[in-house]
């Protein structure tokens, strides 16, 4: 299947590992050009080098009101054109409802609900149709053991994208949220050595997943990209789950 995304071009946030690195290395095999944004410039340096001249690679932490706009501004001058984002954020540390202080939900809101606000706010008045795909988690729909401030700012992210397709939707732009659930991403990794057994914990959330296994971060970049490319051209305002089958919300 062609995707139609070649010479297209995308900033692709959160880029130096995990979820939004498997995403730009799945849109540049499709022959799109990615605007990398991270905070560790060193390693977002080689691992946009490694995905060749499709890759441009631009350091910077979101926190930033301006980067957003900055970004916006190094696609159109380097690659010519600006088709859409796909925006993935750090994940907020686990704690409970009640014992996660003020000045935590403020730092979270800060990183998680705010620079994905910023950067849809950023991209849609410079390009005619834009594409929008928000890196959410399954906490978008179901709320996640000791994971207050996720469970709190994901699903704020979830109905903001249904509002916001409706809102770019008349100019054939598209919002959708993708929700990944147990990925092998180094967020993970790091979760399960938190527990007392991390190999234990790892096989305990296996258990839970249907296909018994955790994903692979190609296997959400893959969908990333196609629901970022013409073929998935009538999707849009809803969420897409890459979760092996582990979430139970209707």
């Amino acid at each position: 299947m062609d995707l139609g995304l070649h010479d297209r071009c995308f900033l692709v946030t959160a880029a130096s590992s995990g979820l939004g690195l498997a995403s730009a290395r799945a849109l540049v095999a499709e022959g799109a050009r990615v605007v990398m944004v991270a905070r560790r410039a060193d390693l977002l340096e080689r691992e946009a080098a490694a995905l060749g001249d499709g890759a441009l690679a631009l350091p910077g932490d979101l926190t930033d009101p301006d980067l957003p706009a900055r970004a916006v501004r190094t696609a159109i001058d380097r690659f010519g054109r600006l088709d859409g984002a796909l925006v993935s954020v750090g994940g907020p540390p686990p704690g409970t409802v009640l014992e996660t202080t003020e000045e935590q939900w403020r730092a979270g809101f800060d990183s998680v609900f705010l620079p994905a606000l910023r950067v849809a706010r950023a991209v849609c008045p410079a390009v005619e149709a834009p594409r929008l795909g928000f890196v959410l988690s399954s906490s978008a729909r179901t709320p996640l053991p000791r994971m207050a401030i996720s469970n709190g700012l994901r699903p704020g992210l979830a109905g903001l994208v249904s509002q916001l397709a409706d809102e770019i939707g008349p100019q054939g732009g598209r919002a959708v949220g993708v929700l990944p659930g147990s990925i092998a991403t180094d967020r993970i990794t790091d979760l399960h050595s938190g527990a007392p057994d991390p190999a234990a914990a790892r096989a305990a959330a296996e258990q839970t997943i249907p296909l018994r296994r955790l994903g692979d971060p190609d296997e959400f970049g893959r969908v990333a990209a196609f629901l970022l490319s013409d073929a998935a051209s009538y999707v849009s305002g809803t969420l897409v789950a890459v979760d092996g089958g582990a979430g139970r919300a209707i």
